[in-house]
């Protein structure tokens, strides 16, 4: 292989590295059992209009199942409380439209990110390149640890700030403000949030942590 081509290729791979590792921390939590996680941690606040901890995991659980599945947004629509009233307003609605479209990007993205990266491990492994594939790995398990950190930092100085930061950068204006009695901020209040975050970067730096250390070549 030529050393230009295989140095270019190492360092795409130390790029993909800290999206990939991101991603799949965001992957981590959009399953059916964290929500019954989330809801169990200490302190985590009761909700004051009326939900129980079963009512908070049935509901959730739809919410969730929505932006993982091919259904329309009537499959939120359809929901109603015990005296028939939507379970969801229209602005929710309209917002766990905006949500779910994230979602699947964001999930394409790291398939096909993914997918480049074992494609290039296994064009390293049979074209003999594996150095600079095992240098590119741990460039990037270092760099997302940075890049973590500083994502960390800004989000424990300022939760709030961050929080209104993500939602500025990915949904127009004002879609994902609501009132303190709508579903969604019963469902998931801020605390709520800010242990998605914290499990999210968790995962992503401890497995940056591992690749940089453990995948650091040796000798040529």
């Amino acid at each position: 292989m030529n050393p230009r081509l295989t140095s270019a290729l190492s360092w795409v791979i130390t790029l993909l590295t800290p999206l990939v590792l991101l991603l799949l921390g965001v992957r981590l939590v959009l399953n059916p059992g964290y929500p019954t996680l989330a809801y169990q941690m200490p302190a985590f606040p009761a909700d004051s209009y009326g939900f129980t901890l079963q009512d908070r995991l049935r509901w959730s659980g739809y919410a969730l199942n929505y932006l993982l599945n091919d259904a329309g947004i009537e499959y939120l629509a359809d929901l109603r409380f015990n005296d028939n009233s939507p379970l969801f307003n229209e602005r929710e609605l309209k917002h766990m439209v905006d949500v779910k479209n994230l979602v699947r990007a964001a999930m394409r993205t790291l398939y096909i990110t993914l997918a480049v990266l074992i494609g290039l491990g296994l064009w390293a492994y049979f074209k003999k390149w594996m150095f600079d594939f095992r240098s590119g790995l741990s460039r990037g398990g270092w760099l997302t640890v940075g890049l973590i950190l500083g994502i960390g930092l800004f989000a424990a100085a300022s939760f709030w700030q961050f929080f209104t930061f993500f939602h500025e950068l990915f949904f127009s204006g004002d879609s994902w403000l609501f009132l303190y009695s709508d579903t969604l901020i019963r469902l998931f209040p801020i605390r709520f949030w800010q242990d998605v975050f914290m499990w999210v970067l968790g995962f992503t730096l401890l497995a940056g942590a591992a690749l940089g250390w453990f995948l650091r070549p040796r000798a040529k």
